[in-house]
């Protein structure tokens, strides 16, 4: 039962109901026109003015000839009381749509590199036009998910979502595929590439954990192949730099063919690397966001989501994002 605030003389005694009720009684002087506005019957509406009489120890009401008129102590209550309702009102209301203009704080974003390198590049210029008060923090993948997201550390997790507790929010943006990505003039650009040579390359591999092995290798023992992996590093930019001026082969996600360039592709193509389809079966890369739930109606949250999904949308062919 909402109870209205301390400091107000009807709060010790009266819950919202009654102080609705009281204020109907009082504008309107009469029980049938308070029952009316109240959607209920006269009796009922009798029974509750006989419940505020014991409760405040006063008549309020007063029959005076065919009309009722109210005694000093409800006169005394009358405003007070509407100002109660009024707050009530306001309390209760949904609330409305925020203009991101109006926003002020940080919004904490969780990303692996890539990801918040392209997340970076596309909501800033968004954050400047929409919400200028409005600054952006982003973190590594060094906090784990479900707890930065309950206990407020981290706002917004992007990326691959695959470690949320139940309560967690998840929402999937894009479906990307893996493709190759080389120097120019790297040998595996100079015929068309085979599971075998692809194998034969020598190779990056992209794991917080250091890990040599991940889907990819699972797709080459199909074949009855696997590959060498010659180094290890943390992030994918690292990865991109290194296969820039070397003959590794970085993987890289890219949006499905006719879907546009990826903005997650944009440091792949900035190093001036070649992206090549890999000739094997791969599980798709699904990127999407997760949030706790008691942000799913907050104002600046709905604005960041929002503006998430533009920031990660595939660009039509053709638009660079200039």
């Amino acid at each position: 039962m909402t109870q209205v605030s301390s400091t107000d003389p009807l709060a010790p005694v009266i819950d919202a109901n009654l102080a609705v009720a009281l204020d109907a009684l009082l504008t309107e002087q009469s029980v049938t026109r308070a029952a009316a506005r109240m959607h209920t019957s006269p009796a009922a509406m009798s029974r509750t003015l006989g419940r505020l009489r014991r409760i405040l120890q006063d008549p309020l009401l007063v029959r005076a000839g065919q009309s009722m008129v109210p005694t000093p102590r409800a006169l005394a209550l009358r405003d007070e009381a509407a100002a109660v309702v009024r707050r009530l009102g306001a309390l209760l209301t949904p609330a409305a749509d925020v203009d991101p203009a109006t926003l002020r704080g940080t919004l904490t974003l969780q990303a692996a590199d890539l990801v918040g390198a392209a997340l970076a590049a596309g909501l800033l210029p968004l954050a400047g036009q929409e919400a200028p008060g409005v600054s952006l923090r982003f973190r590594a993948e060094e906090l784990e998910a479900g707890p930065a997201l309950r206990d407020g550390r981290v706002d917004l997790e992007v990326g691959a979502i695959d470690h949320v507790d139940p309560e967690t929010r998840v929402e999937e943006l894009v479906t990307l595929r893996m493709t190759a990505a080389v120097r120019p003039g790297h040998p595996l650009t100079a015929e068309p590439l085979t599971p075998a040579r692809f194998a034969a390359a020598e190779h990056v591999a992209v794991s917080r954990r250091g890990r040599f092995t991940g889907p990819i290798d699972a797709a080459l023992a199909e074949h009855g192949l696997s590959r060498r992996v010659t180094v290890v590093l943390p992030g994918h930019l690292a990865a991109l730099g290194l296969a820039a001026r070397s003959d590794v082969v970085a993987l890289v996600p890219t949006a499905p063919p006719g879907a546009g360039p990826s903005p997650l592709t944009e440091q792949a193509t900035a190093l001036g690397l070649r992206l090549l389809d890999v000739p094997l079966p791969l599980p798709p890369v699904v990127i999407g966001m997760a949030w706790h739930p008691r942000h799913t109606a907050d104002g600046a949250h709905h604005w960041l989501r929002g503006a998430v999904r533009r920031a990660l949308r595939a660009r039509p062919s053709g638009q660079d994002g200039s």
